[in-house]
């Protein structure tokens, strides 16, 4: 929508340029760089910005619970970092990754769809390697697994998924489920080529030397159910919901092993030093509460209940009569 001007900015103006306060060739270069940007509509974007950043928090998050899991699992130094997040088509993705590589291609039971988690040959082999007690090398030579590093690399992409999920909840409940891993990526033709896919591609480091790179590629098709979830305002709104009652039930249950000091005041008296000197067993204080009057019990040095004194067996023990705050008594 263009502005009119009224008429004394026209005159300011005109007086600007007569008077060298605006340079003619500056003024024509604004309009020079008003200039239309390139779209291909065969290409959308489907993802924004805003998406995108959602889409990098979760998954930095899963970044730091997979190089915990790696490290403690494999007996290693090993590091996964969220190199980049970005979006194209399913075609450019196929084409981008190595032959051989390792294809994790796996459900994401509540979704419709599946994604991709794509592992390069100089990752998955030091993997292999520590899983079978190795220093975690590698030749250079890139080779198709063999069938027993098949069966591993599936029980350990297994439990990588789990740690996935683990990073999805506080967005979306997901069940990883794999379909099947294959190694040719010019074979997988799951999509469309045109088919918009979100790519996350994560860096790996073994004994802090780069080793390599990690992908996740999810279709747009599989995300568009959650799509309105990855937005700053329905993460906080997530983050604002009500604990749920498993979260309550955890909570209470972890308190419970949970250690408080509770303190019991008899009653306070005042005496002279050299009477406190002279104090001997069997020897009288009067305090200043009566015989009838509840005693104070202090948790954690916050006085809180009325109690009186009495035994339990042969142990002392107060039964709480009151609730104390504020040094009101609430009977």
């Amino acid at each position: 929508m263009q502005e009119i001007l009224s008429q004394s900015e026209i005159d300011s103006l005109l007086d600007a340029l007569t008077t060298g306060k605006i340079d003619v060739e500056e003024a024509s270069l604004v309009d020079e760089k008003i200039v239309a940007k390139p779209y291909d509509f065969r290409r959308p974007n489907k993802f924004s910005k805003e998406h995108l950043r959602s889409l990098e928090m979760v998954h930095q998050h899963f970044s730091r619970i997979l190089s915990s899991f790696f490290s403690s699992y494999l007996r290693a130094a090993i590091n996964v970092e969220v190199a980049s997040v970005g979006q194209m088509i399913y075609e450019e993705f196929m084409r981008s990754i190595p032959s051989p590589t390792v294809l994790t291609i796996f459900d994401f039971t509540t979704l419709d769809g599946v994604a991709i988690m794509e592992t390069n040959s100089s990752v998955i082999f030091p993997l292999i390697d520590l899983l079978f007690g190795g220093p975690g090398t590698t030749t250079d030579k890139s080779r198709e697994l063999t069938d027993i590093e098949m069966t591993v690399v599936k029980n350990l992409y297994d439990k990588v998924l789990e740690n996935l999920a683990m990073a999805w909840q506080d967005l979306y409940e997901i069940v990883p489920v794999i379909s099947a891993i294959e190694t040719n990526p010019r074979m997988q033709q799951m999509y469309s080529p045109n088919e918009v896919v979100a790519l996350v591609t994560f860096s790996v480091s073994i004994d802090e030397e780069q080793r390599g790179l990690m992908n996740l590629c999810i279709p747009h098709v599989v995300l568009e159910p959650v799509i309105s979830k990855l937005s700053v305002k329905q993460q906080f709104l997530r983050l604002s919901d009500s604990p749920k009652d498993k979260e309550i039930g955890l909570i209470r249950h972890w308190l419970g092993y949970s250690d408080i000091n509770l303190e019991v005041l008899l009653g306070e008296t005042e005496i002279t030093v050299n009477d406190f000197f002279v104090l001997q067993t069997e020897d009288v204080l009067v305090l200043s509460r009566r015989v009838d009057q509840d005693l104070d019990l202090y948790i954690e040095n916050e006085l809180k209940f009325g109690v009186q004194a009495g035994r339990i067996n042969q142990n002392l023990a107060v039964q709480v009569v009151s609730l104390t705050e504020g040094g009101k008594e609430n009977e």
